[in-house]
């Protein structure tokens, strides 16, 4: 550092002698969660060239920095990373088809479609995001389940529902917290308990669903019970 003086010969301050700047370029552009600002902002994604500077002008490259995330709101820079967490738009979407599917799943498991059991499920996709939602249209997807011969039945809900099952479920438990993971377990508990005890094949499509949501046998079973007991 160089001290500055005044007219009087007095410091006043000081210049950094060297240091870096970086120059920054955006390569990219598109929405997502800042995590500064708690919520959905557009970002620009950054590569930067540092540059060695002389009293405050740079002289001599020092290479290449980044990538990074500049958030267009609070400006605060973050790792590429923060781009896999979903926008809240589409973590609502990602939730309201994983619901969707779920509910899907306990109903084609219990065979019967009792219409308590199918107001449970209508009830639960509506609260998630399909307002629309209506038990006939569960029912007759139900139904078209049973009758496509592409479905290889023998699992707990069809190979092919179950392979949806982890496709909806997958992506979206990392971003669950464990309560909201319990919650969503409990809501399928609850459409297959609509119509009464639960079925072999309903246990084993919940058993499904635990897994995919990374909850543990054990603690998918607690669940199951709890799910008996009158609350």
């Amino acid at each position: 550092m160089l001290p500055v003086r005044g007219r009087d010969g007095r410091a006043t301050g000081a210049v950094r002698l060297l240091g870096t700047r970086t120059a920054w370029t955006p390569v990219g552009d598109g929405e997502f969660y800042c995590p500064g600002c708690g919520g959905d902002r557009n970002y620009q994604r950054l590569t930067g060239r540092r540059r060695l500077t002389l009293l405050g002008v740079p002289v001599l490259p020092r290479g290449a920095t980044g990538p990074v995330v500049e958030c267009a709101a609070c400006r605060h820079h973050y790792g590429t990373d923060v781009l896999d967490h979903p926008t809240t738009r589409h973590f609502s979407a990602m939730l309201r088809d994983a619901v969707h599917t779920v509910a899907l799943a306990v109903l084609a498991a219990g065979g019967t479609c009792a219409r308590t059991a199918l107001e449970t499920a209508a009830g639960a996709v509506r609260a998630a995001g399909f307002e629309e939602c209506t038990e006939d249209q569960l029912a007759a997807l139900v139904e078209g389940v049973a009758a496509d011969t592409g479905r290889v039945l023998g699992g707990p809900c069809g190979a092919s529902l179950t392979i949806e099952l982890h496709e909806a479920l997958d992506p979206l438990a990392p971003h669950l917290a464990p309560a909201g993971r319990e919650s969503l377990l409990l809501q399928a508990a609850r459409i297959a308990l609509a119509d009464g005890p639960y079925t072999p094949a309903e246990r084993d499509a919940l058993t499904t669903i635990g897994a995919a949501l990374t909850i543990c046998a054990d603690e998918v079973s607690r669940l199951l019970e709890a799910a008996r007991t009158p609350s």
